[in-house]
């Protein structure tokens, strides 16, 4: 039977990807208590390729957005696998960690990380309200637009 949250996910439209594997030595998430720590995830296209490249150097602000609402769904997947593929057992999201690999110049980090936390207000309700931060780097690993890291509270 699927869940009220994977219904809202299918009348949006939106299949989740499979949780990504690490890629280095860490776990993808921690659950101490109530709070899941989502290791960062990283801007993957629906057709699996790395959505790279600078934001402010031949990426828009549009194109981040995409790739930050690319990052939301893996940090949703991680947190479907923590729950042992049962997504309502989420309750909220509480905090967003967004990283955007964007020139010195570029000031519209948070217009980019609204792709995330817009998607996750659209498909989680008041559930999807969270704390945040929009940060740039100078660059991120492999190259990515994006990489967002999450805090989550479960059932």
């Amino acid at each position: 039977m699927t869940g009220k949250i994977e219904s809202r996910l299918a009348e949006l439209g939106v299949t989740l990807p499979d949780a990504p594997a690490p890629a280095a030595n860490y776990v993808p998430y921690v659950q101490t208590g109530d709070t899941l720590f989502v290791s960062g995830q990283i801007s993957i296209g629906a057709d699996g390729a790395l959505i790279t490249g600078k934001l402010g150097d031949g990426l828009e602000v549009a194109d981040g957005a995409a790739a930050a609402k690319r990052c939301a769904l893996s940090l949703l997947a991680q947190v479907r696998a923590a729950c042992g593929g049962d997504l309502d057992r989420l309750v909220r999201v509480v905090k967003l960690t967004g990283f955007v690999n964007s020139t010195a110049d570029f000031t519209d980090q948070p217009k980019v990380i609204n792709g995330a936390s817009d998607f996750l207000v659209e498909a989680l309700g008041e559930a999807g309200r969270h704390s945040r931060s929009a940060v740039s780097a100078a660059s991120l690993p492999m190259g990515v637009a994006v990489e967002i890291e999450g805090i989550f509270q479960v059932r």
